[in-house]
């Protein structure tokens, strides 16, 4: 697990991305292998300084056109529970933990974390237990997600909000 992506999207997360960033998330995720954390921390006011040592890189950004190169280069995608970042992580094949914004009211994000979980997709947890979750997890126990198939997710999503 060299490379580690997270996402908050387009909108802000300040919690998830204090808790990744934090001293004990990072040290697991040294002690994982991480040598390097890309940040993308959307709207936040909170924005960690990059960190560019020998055994550690640390880079941050808000937004880009898009977030394609840094699925790909990525072992392991943290993410908020919103369904975009999910479907595109998801189709690019790589295992998803999905940290739940507990402030959210009405909370399907909860929802769909939970059903992507049953399924076998991804693990998630919320920000204060994610340092735990990071030093537990195995990946190697997730199922991938069947591919192209973005009709079957809509499905699946109105399944989760209630809308079927």
């Amino acid at each position: 697990m060299k490379s580690v992506f997270v996402t908050v999207g387009t909108t802000s997360f300040d919690e998830l991305i204090a808790a990744v960033s934090s001293p004990a998330a990072e040290q697991v995720l040294r002690s994982r292998g991480c040598r390097q954390l890309v940040l993308q921390i959307g709207r936040g006011a909170l924005q960690p300084a990059p960190q560019h040592g020998p055994a550690f890189v640390r880079d941050v950004f808000r937004f880009k056109e898009s977030l394609a190169e840094d699925l790909r280069r990525a072992d392991l995608v943290i993410s908020h529970a919103g369904a975009g970042s999910c479907l595109e992580t998801l189709e690019e094949g790589k295992p998803l933990l999905v940290v739940i914004n507990e402030k959210l009211m009405d909370n399907h994000q909860l929802e769909l974390a939970r059903q992507l979980h049953k399924d076998g997709h991804v693990l998630y947890c919320n920000c204060s237990t994610l340092v735990e979750t990071l030093q537990s997890m195995d990946l190697s126990a997730l199922k991938p997600f069947p591919p192209g198939q973005p009709e079957k997710f809509a499905l699946f999503l109105d399944k989760v909000v209630g809308f079927e």
